[in-house]
């Protein structure tokens, strides 16, 4: 008798009967195609093809990292972690700790933690990010595998590995590439407590969604009602253990998410910095608040970003993921691991209940739709790249789920045969439609596209029922066929950050894959959008892509070279000494234009403002927003900051964080955001001011040149005693070209912000979005 294939196998076979659930109840004989274990012993093709997975992942997260624009504002925070321990646990953008980044610091510990051991650079800095992108990886192959077999793990490991923001996101600084390891851990151990009624692995899972609060607050919790319906549900323990054993994973959930809120609230206020993005300077209220309902409900608790989320994912509303801005980004398989999911959860309606099958796909399922309405629906800031935690579900989805109806397809029953075709025919429609949304963007691929997911459909549909022969290996070129069309789209798209020239809008601060779309930010998205933040240069050392980028980065070097030990001062591998000009700095071009249609600006430069050179550095991108200041820090003015520093603690003073950011990198002092990244912290207040001067800790206050805003009393308050009370610097006392840059200032972007008028008015280089910078000793302070 000849031998039947397993499930999991990667060639097609003949329909098996029913597998014994691990739970030891057999399912019903009427059930139209259980899911089967896998088998005991892995093909021969398992591990390689995860080797495979895991190089190519590996490829795109880190080819030519040194190039790439990393978020300045998250580099300098690191930067200053690796100068002091204080900093390095507050997370504090500034050595001096004078105030926060906008979230927890745990993945800036980490990332710190390697700097410290292996010296600051770009590599060093990444490389626990592309540590925590493969591991995400490997945890989820692991997960899918025990459930749906080696090859549903094979296909989800390379949905995740190849979708394009999180290609974007894992080549970034930001916090997410750890928020999404930890969330999938957390998730994967779940579903082992729920199958194995251990209560271990419940903990650990409550360890790591704790953790993930820490990384990025109460999105780390999006997906946890899942995670709680799944075990209380399907677990085979008594109802009163798993009370017990849920009270007790809820204690280590509260003791891993609160322990860093509730330390930094047992340090006195006048002994800790100011926490960014808060309104009163307290971690809770940064959790309530700003990264809280804030981020859900926009307005007031959500500091200048509440409301604006339209401006980088385009407006709220359950369409949200298939907009010109976030379609290419991660929507490409949505629609079939949607059809997976709902046709999973019906062949497994008469399971038992703990069938592991049905608890997975309820998981992963529920970790989808929650993350989907969340961001859908948030009226508050909203990125592109917060959607890379939709993919961990469509990857487990669309390997799991599609494995099921590959069986179904096979089993003979022909209320099935239909639903997998379908499937791919969605997907394969809404790949065209996202690879025509890119206007003049490889217009040969669609059609291939097309052509070849139809060939794939025709193949599995009249060959569904091969068994041997020619029949069998034409059945599977249709399933690779289908693989290839279904993953052509979302390969081009996420090639691009690592072999493109664009990291995407704003550089670090925002990045994206694929060709620009539509408007928001300079980026993707619908016409008129500003421009985005010039420069984007926030890692330290290599080369910047050249040229205009997608999102209005303008090419700009990163002084210094690529990798290696980095230290202030300058030279190979060494902080950025220069590179592109703040908008509004000395030789910076004037930024915060408005954009023109698909975000391009005036000057005809996607989403960026004019650009200028900055001494020592290459071209620097005009600032959009009212003054981004991702570009370089002008030399000559810092140069002229630290030779008159006369022991001050600070170098200078500036509006936000974007400007103390790069003021940070190039000159490895600390440098003080007064007004947070939003430009909204009431972090700098006349008394603090008057305090810090007669101390001797800051001598030097930069005035106007738009900023991001800033609190509007505090602002006018601050800018009529400075201006009362200081005496201004002559731009000519340190910039050799000030005859040249009339246009310019000395700091970070123009705008529309009131920064650096006073009351009445008299402030003329705020009018015309010029910046002053002044002086002020202790015998100024009455």
């Amino acid at each position: 008798m000849r031998r039947v294939t397993s499930a999991t196998d990667p060639l097609p076979h003949p329909p098996v009967p029913p597998a014994v659930s691990p739970d030891r109840s057999p399912p019903t004989t009427s059930e139209a195609a259980p899911a089967a274990p896998p088998p005991d012993t892995a093909p021969r093709w398992s591990l390689p093809a995860l080797i495979a997975i895991m190089v190519l992942a590996g490829v795109l997260y880190s080819w030519n990292l040194s190039g790439s624009s990393l978020n300045s504002f998250y580099s300098s925070a690191i930067y200053s972690g690796t100068q002091s321990w204080k900093a390095w646990f507050f997370g504090s953008l500034d050595a001096g700790n004078f105030i926060t980044v906008d979230k927890p610091p745990f993945a800036l510990m980490i990332m710190g933690l390697s700097c410290r051991i292996f010296g600051f650079g770009t590599w060093q800095m990444m490389l626990p990010e592309v540590a925590a992108a493969l591991g995400t990886i490997w945890i989820l192959h692991s997960s899918v595998k025990r459930v749906f077999g080696h090859a549903a793990a094979a296909v989800a490991a390379l949905v995740l590995a190849l979708t394009p923001i999180t290609v974007a996101i894992n080549r970034d600084n930001n916090p997410d590439t750890l928020l999404v390891l930890l969330m999938v851990a957390g998730a994967a151990l779940a579903l082992r407590a729920t199958r194995d009624d251990r209560l271990l692995p419940l903990l650990g899972s409550a360890v790591c969604f704790g953790l993930a609060f820490n990384t990025k607050m109460l999105q780390g919790y999006i997906a946890l009602p899942a995670v709680f319906a799944v075990y209380l549900y399907a677990s085979r323990q008594g109802w009163k253990k798993k009370a017990v054993n849920l009270a007790l994973a809820a204690v280590a959930l509260a003791v891993a998410s609160f322990w860093w809120a509730t330390a930094v609230s047992l340090v006195p206020a006048d002994d800790r910095p100011y926490i960014g993005g808060s309104t009163d300077g307290s971690a809770w209220d940064l959790i309530m608040g700003y990264n809280g309902l804030g981020r859900v409900l926009g307005g007031e608790g959500n500091g200048v970003g509440g409301g604006g989320g339209g401006s980088f994912a385009g407006t709220a509303g359950i369409g949200r993921m298939f907009n010109d801005v976030l379609g290419g980004q991660i929507s490409w398989l949505i629609p079939f691991a949607g059809v997976a999911l709902v046709a999973g959860l019906v062949l497994r309606g008469r399971a038992p209940r703990t069938d592991p099958t049905r608890a997975a796909l309820v998981l992963w399922g529920g970790w989808l739709v929650l993350h989907y309405l969340t961001f859908a629906m948030a009226e508050g800031t909203m990125h592109p790249y917060y959607t890379t935690a939709l993919a961990p579900g469509i990857a487990a989805l669309c390997g799991g789920g599609g494995v099921m109806l590959w069986r179904a397809l096979r089993g003979g029953d022909a209320r099935w045969s239909w639903v997998l075709p379908v499937g791919l025919a969605v997907t394969g429609v809404w790949a065209i439609v996202l690879l025509r949304r890119a206007t003049g963007w490889n217009t040969w691929l669609w059609p291939v596209v097309g052509v070849v997911m139809v060939l794939a459909i025709v193949g599995l549909f009249v060959l569904r029922s091969a068994s041997s022969g020619v029949r069998v290996r034409l059945l599977g070129a249709s399933v690779a066929a289908a693989v290839v069309a279904a993953l052509a789209g979302p390969t081009a798209y996420a090639a691009s950050p690592a072999f493109g020239s664009s990291s995407g809008m704003m550089g670090g601060t925002n990045p994206t894959a694929g060709p620009s779309t539509g408007g928001g930010m300079g980026g993707p998205g619908g016409g008129g959008g500003r421009g985005g933040f010039g420069g984007g240069n926030g890692g330290p050392g290599g080369q910047a892509p050249g040229g205009t980028q997608q999102g209005g980065q303008a090419g700009g070097e990163f002084p210094g070279g690529a990798g290696g030990q980095m230290t202030p001062g300058g030279g190979n591998g060494e902080l950025p000494q220069g590179g592109g000009a703040p908008s509004g700095a000395p030789n910076g071009g004037q930024g915060g234009q408005q954009g023109g249609t698909n975000g391009e600006s005036p000057g005809g430069a996607q989403g960026g403002g004019e650009s200028g050179t900055a001494p020592g550095g290459g071209t620097g991108g005009g600032g959009g927003m009212g003054g981004g200041g991702m570009g370089g820090a002008d030399s000559e003015l810092l140069s002229y900051l630290e030779k008159h520093q006369d022991g001050a603690t600070w170098l200078i003073a500036v509006s936000n964080s974007q400007s103390a950011g790069q003021m940070i990198l190039s000159s490895g002092k600390p440098v003080i955001s007064m007004w947070g990244f939003t430009g909204s912290d009431r972090a700098m207040t006349l008394a603090k001011l008057k305090e810090l001067v007669k101390k001797g800790e800051l001598h030097y206050i930069q005035l106007g040149g738009g900023g991001m805003g800033g609190n509007s009393s505090l602002n006018q308050e601050i800018t009529a005693w400075v201006q009362k009370n200081g005496t201004a610097v002559p731009e000519s006392a340190y910039s050799s070209t000030s005859s040249s840059a009339s246009g310019s200032g000395a700091a970070s972007g123009s705008g529309s912000g009131t920064s650096g008028s006073d009351a009445s008015g008299t402030d003329t280089s705020s009018q015309s979005n010029q910046s002053t910078v002044y002086r002020l000793d202790a015998s100024d302070v009455s």
